[in-house]
């Protein structure tokens, strides 16, 4: 009876063991999804906030370059207007100044000589202004050159540097996977090990019990023939001697029993205490 108990203990105690290493491992799987699904989401908006800080800086840049080319039209019509305005202005005083010059000299000669300088004069004041004008257009277009060469070798430094922080948390998150696969294999091996270990130990003491019991019942046993053969012996005239040894051998019986009961309390006790301990180390590791 106490063989058939321990065995319905330790096949409770196997399938709450079952149970439990399920239950944990479910608990761990549902761990590492959600930190997976963290870890995505947290990439997705790292990558989303980038790229919206790249299509703000875009917006910015090209706002400011148009603002900088409406300034620069401006800045040059201004100018030619003012150039204009001053040539009419030249024109005029020289036109006034030819016009009464003709009329106090009113010679002809000196009136074609006047004009031909005056002609070459606003030939070359007008060439002179187209080629600062030329000038000034060529100096603005490299300008424009460079910053869109700078522009465009900042974007592929940017982008760049983009999908090697992305490669190097793939890399680093690989790695953790890896290394997380490898300490849950090796935590396995060593359950099942610590498993096998158990059942050894209890096989090992479940025989050690078995062979002491085996042997006192022996003991028992040849102790009876023993005792039946020496009244078979004696008969009838050693009934008193018989009867004192028959009482003796009862108290003997009776405080064998109690310690067997209380041994067998104590190993019951004993195993429920080690249970115990296991199960609360289990849970702390």
């Amino acid at each position: 009876r106490c063989f058939y108990d321990q065995k319905i203990l330790q096949k409770a105690f196997g399938k709450w063991k079952v149970w439990w290493t399920v239950s944990r491992e479910r608990k761990l799987s549902l761990r590492a999804e959600s930190h997976y699904r963290h870890l995505l989401h947290n990439l997705i908006f790292k990558a989303w906030r980038a790229y919206v800080y790249q299509q703000q800086e875009k917006r910015n840049k090209y706002c400011v370059a148009e603002s900088h080319a409406k300034k620069q039209k401006l800045l040059r019509t201004w100018q030619c207007w003012l150039v204009y305005v001053d040539v009419k202005r030249t024109k005029r005083g020289m036109q006034s100044v030819a016009l009464a010059f003709r009329e106090r000299s009113c010679l002809r000669i000196s009136w074609a000589v006047w004009r031909r300088r005056h002609y070459q004069n606003c030939t070359g004041h007008k060439m002179n202004v187209l080629a600062l004008q030329h000038w000034a257009q060529s100096l603005q277009f490299r300008a424009w050159l460079q910053w869109r060469e700078l522009y465009l070798y900042s974007q592929n430094e940017r982008q760049k540097e983009t999908r090697a922080v992305t490669c190097h948390q793939r890399r680093e998150l690989k790695r953790c996977m890896e290394a997380w696969l490898g300490y849950l294999n090796l935590h396995r091996v060593k359950k099942h090990q610590n498993e096998t270990a158990q059942e050894h130990h209890r096989s090992r003491i479940v025989r050690q019990c078995f062979s002491g019991w085996r042997l006192s019942w022996e003991c028992r046993r040849r102790m009876h023939a023993h005792q039946e053969d020496i009244e078979n012996l004696a008969g009838r005239i050693a009934l008193r001697r018989v009867f004192t040894h028959w009482k003796h051998y009862v108290i003997v019986c009776v405080k064998e029993t109690r310690q067997c009961e209380l041994a067998e309390n104590h190993y019951k006790h004993h195993l429920l205490v080690r249970a115990l301990l296991c199960i609360r180390w289990k849970r702390l590791w």
